[in-house]
């Protein structure tokens, strides 16, 4: 096992592999990632960056997974260099990469730096009046750092929240479409970087709508609606729709989501995902939540159960981390809060933050949200009050509008009732974290 810091390539590893491809020994890295609550955003291409040397050493995550993988062994049995002796030649200024994906260092930038350090992170922090030059060689590792923003993106907004994000995210997007219109590349590059562009458009949308710019997340999902079909691209279609579903119900146009949600579930129909389906089934149920047919409702709710319950499968689609049981209950919770079915809205919210993995901060701050609401719906003023504090003591850690909008909603309504003590301490926690 070659443990110098060459170039040479990982054998190991590749030994290991065996004779599944490099798409398949991926997905069992994913599968068992999940198994020990690990995010990796393993494909085959990263699996090729290992067996070629690129990758000298993985980071805490992925070694964590592989450990798991291959009970006993160490780093240096899996071909890797040992950590100290990688960075101290990246220190030196040597070729050699700790990949560095969720690691634990870049955890502690997410969770303590403001926007300078969040964009320092994402590689983001680039001029806004730069300009691509046309002609410009476009090749694999210009579409990988796209590919790679959007991952940043995702585990960013599930720590911080939108509002930090947007601007600088929004400058990645221009700089990945000028890539694509004014860059020369090969078909496979193309397909490649038209994919990342796309999906890089839905993230963006998605901290437009979380923090609340909501016209402006209809024109980067219809983007990528658009990028989606000029590349014949089903994926990155039925993501298109799920999205813009979930932005339809959010801006009170229920019927326009439900029929992006049955669009995005025509364009999933041959993906091979259940769980992408589930998720599907439900953005169609809130739009039927929305307008009050339970009937309807409750049919897609179960049909979204049903597909969720045949389990993950190696086609789930990358973005769809954050959909596990919690998001399931969550979303449930949202529809039954919709209908007024109050017990049950509370019953599936306080599910979702049992569930909530610690990691997915932004999303146990919003089933706490929804959670204080549905309370109040049912009339029980101190509970509301205490899971309004509890939603506020996570705003200090989440940056998002649309989640301090439904908190600043539950302080309104219960304003009135400060005779409460429960009450009371949540209307002057509210007001204190408002003003600081």
């Amino acid at each position: 096992m070659s443990t110098t810091l060459d170039r040479s390539p990982n054998t190991s590893m590749r030994e290991l592999r065996g004779d599944l491809s490099p798409g398949e020994f991926a997905a069992s890295v994913r599968r068992a990632a999940r198994e020990i609550g690990e995010h990796v955003s393993c494909d085959a291409r990263y699996v090729g960056r290992i067996e070629s040397g690129e990758i000298r050493c993985p980071n805490y995550a992925y070694e964590r997974v592989f450990r798991h993988l291959f009970p006993g062994c160490s780093l240096e049995d899996l071909g890797f260099a040992p950590r100290r002796e990688v960075r101290a030649q990246g220190r030196r200024g040597g070729p050699f990469e700790i990949h560095e994906e969720n690691d634990d260092v870049h955890r502690r930038t997410f969770l303590t730096g403001g926007p300078a350090a969040v964009a320092t992170v994402l590689g983001l922090d680039c001029p806004a009046s730069a300009e691509v030059p046309p002609g410009t060689r476009v090749g694999a590792d210009d579409a990988r750092q796209v590919e790679q923003a959007v991952r940043d993106i995702r585990l960013l907004d599930d720590i911080h929240g939108a509002d930090t994000l947007f601007d600088r995210a929004g400058r990645a997007l221009r700089t990945a479409y000028q890539l694509l219109n004014r860059g020369s590349y090969s078909t496979g590059t193309e397909r490649r970087l038209q994919a990342a562009a796309g999906e890089l458009a839905i993230s963006v949308g998605w901290l437009a709508h979380d923090s609340g710019r909501l016209a402006d997340a209809r024109s980067f999902y219809s983007e990528a609606l658009a990028t989606a079909r000029m590349a014949d691209d089903p994926a990155l279609e039925a993501h298109s729709f799920c999205n813009s579903a979930f932005l339809a119900r959010d801006t009170g146009r229920p019927r326009e989501a439900v029929r992006a949600a049955q669009a995005a579930q025509q364009a999933a129909s041959g993906l091979g995902s259940s769980r992408l389906r589930s998720l599907l089934a439900m953005r169609e149920a809130g739009g039927w939540a929305q307008l009050q047919d339970r009937g309807a409702c409750e049919r897609s709710i179960t049909l979204a159960q049903q597909l969720f319950a045949a389990g993950p499968a190696d086609a789930d689609p990358e973005w769809m981390s954050f959909y596990g049981e919690a998001e399931l209950a969550g979303l449930e919770a949202q529809c039954w809060s919709a209908l007024g079915v109050w017990d049950l809205a509370s019953e599936r919210a306080q599910q979702a933050i049992a569930l909530e993995e610690p990691h997915f901060v932004r999303n146990r701050a919003l089933y706490t949200a929804e959670l204080a609401h549905d309370h109040l719906g049912r009339g029980e003023l101190a509970a509301a009050a205490e899971s309004g504090c509890a939603a506020v003591s996570l705003l200090d850690e989440v940056r998002s509008t649309r989640i301090r909008g439904m908190v600043a909603d539950t302080a309104t309504r219960l304003r009135p009732h400060r005779a409460v003590p429960e009450v009371a301490e949540f209307v002057r926690r509210y007001d204190l974290a408002s003003v600081g």
